[in-house]
């Protein structure tokens, strides 16, 4: 019997990928197809199942991937192949995001929907702006509206002089109409000297706010230049932006505004995606390498005899994952490392080892090899276990056997590039956590027809990424002083308010 189908009408939020919610998200990883839009931050689809379709069905003004009879024939015929599907919309799918459209077609034809409601543009943008749709003694009422025309080009016939009487009203898709809707509001008796904003990209790294009055907003939107996205509030709870900012502070996201490419394999990809977004920026993921384990015969007999060794070394987070999945294939745990000592090449590695209930006994004070060997100790006469990416540096063995250790290194994995589609290079900087990644960085950029576009600063995690980088011609722009995730984006900081301070600018994003 043919699996039934059933479309899950999933809102996704309003740019903070962060703010779908649980039941969305859990959807989205079981979903066999997911469907979605423009306004979607494509790092939500990090949490769709791998093996899912994706169908990009994106609708922007003046732009359209696919139309919206076009989607619905879509959703039906997924539907109907039996599969579960996450129609991923923007905002929340009953506020203007046509959803109520697509779950009529759906039960037209009787295929299973389910409604999954997300956070609206309309509520986040203002409270990511610092402005409370409603408050206490300033704003008991709200109304939100479309400020779009329809795609004959007439107007939707809103009753302004009942909108002009609103406390706040909160306008989506109005911004290219921002002179016809000023007009019909002031027609309507809203005075001139009416608290407004208008918030673009809201809730994300690229929000900015145009904070004035009702009568100068036409003119400031377009000094400013703003194109959609963008949500207007009019009415006195704009003027509490001054107050209740919170989210565009420079001191307290100083990259925000910029964009990163972070090209981590993608399952490691995350936890710098998440430091850079927590300052700011909006992180932008092109895996270069992928991981693939190798050797695994050597590294079972080498945990079968782990009782000869004296220390364990790992130089990497991946040989750790690797080395515990071939420990606990063999039904061994982490008792099988009593009376061991084990080294880690830095925090990011010792991190990866306490998860699996590990306390390093050692970490060198510098996070390279070179430190690593220095300071151990001494070693000769011990046996020291080794499992290492097969790309690795040679001088870590070389000084340990120099220092007369017996060492038994296994090349446990290697690092493949990963070329299929072209580097993303609409961003500020690209990020470089190992020489793995810059050198496969290269070879996408050579297999696309592709050169670094000028502007587009580096930022390294260390030396030796650091010298890999410009051997390869790249410009380095940052160098972490400590070599670890966190350091790599302190040391960005902290160029980035040199330059700032060098240059006097003391420029804003999200005035």
């Amino acid at each position: 019997m043919k699996k039934k189908g059933i479309v899950y009408l999933v809102g996704a939020g309003p740019g903070d990928p962060n703010l779908i919610t649980v039941r969305g998200k859990s959807l989205l990883q079981e979903a066999d197809a997911v469907v979605y839009d423009a306004l979607i931050d494509p790092s939500i689809l990090r949490w769709a199942h791998p093996d899912a379709e994706l169908h990009f069905v994106g609708k922007r003004s003046g732009s359209h991937s696919m139309h919206q009879e076009e989607i619905n024939k879509l959703l039906v015929r997924l539907g109907r192949d039996g599969k579960s599907v996450v129609r991923l919309k923007g905002g929340d799918p009953f506020i203007f995001g046509r959803g109520g459209e697509e779950g009529m077609t759906l039960a037209a034809v009787s295929i299973p929907f389910e409604i999954v409601p997300g956070i609206s543009s309309a509520i986040a943008a203002p409270a990511y702006a610092g402005i409370p749709v409603t408050h206490r003694g300033v704003a008991g009422n709200v109304a939100i509206i479309t400020g779009h025309r329809f795609r004959d080009g007439s107007e939707y016939e809103h009753d302004w002089s009942a909108l002009a009487r609103m406390d706040t009203l909160v306008i989506v898709m109005g911004v290219g109409n921002m002179s016809r809707i000023v007009r019909r509001l002031l027609d309507a008796g809203k005075p001139s000297d009416t608290p407004a904003a208008v918030i673009q990209w809201g809730a994300t790294s690229r929000q900015q706010v145009i904070s004035g009055t009702l009568g100068e907003m036409v003119a400031k939107v377009a000094a400013a230049q703003l194109r959609p996205p963008a949500v207007t509030v009019i009415g006195p709870v704009a003027a509490l932006r001054e107050r209740i900012r919170w989210f565009d502070l420079p001191e307290r996201r100083p990259l925000l505004g910029q964009r990163f490419l972070v090209t981590r394999t993608r399952a490691q990809a995350g936890q710098l995606s998440r430091l850079l977004a927590g300052q700011g920026a909006e992180p932008v993921e092109y895996p270069t390498i992928c991981i693939v384990p190798q050797n695994a015969e050597l590294l079972d007999a080498a945990i079968g005899r782990l009782e000869s060794y004296t220390w364990i070394l790992f130089t990497s987070a991946n040989a750790v994952q690797i080395f515990w999945e071939h420990l606990q294939g063999l039904g061994k745990d982490t008792r099988a490392l009593a009376g061991l000592k084990v080294g880690v090449i830095g925090p990011g590695t010792a991190l990866a080892l306490e998860q699996h209930g590990i306390t390093p006994d050692f970490i060198p004070g510098s996070f390279v090899a070179e430190s690593l060997a220095e300071e151990i100790g001494p070693v000769a006469g011990e046996r020291i276990l080794l499992p290492r990416a097969e790309q690795a540096r040679p001088v870590l063995t070389g000084r340990l056997r120099e220092e007369g250790a017996q060492v038994d290194e296994i090349k446990i994995y290697r690092a493949e590039p990963v070329l299929d589609s072209p580097p993303p290079l609409d961003v500020d900087w690209v990020t470089f956590t190992s020489s793995s990644t810059v050198r496969n960085f290269i070879l996408a950029l050579a297999k696309h027809g592709l050169t670094l576009p000028d502007g587009v600063k580096t930022a390294c995690i260390g030396p030796i990424t650091a010298q890999t980088a410009r051997e390869l011609g790249l410009p380095v722009s940052v160098v972490a002083e400590e070599y670890t995730m966190q350091g790599l984006i302190s040391s960005i900081v902290e160029t980035l308010q040199h330059e700032h301070e060098k240059s006097g600018s003391g420029k804003e994003t999200g005035k």
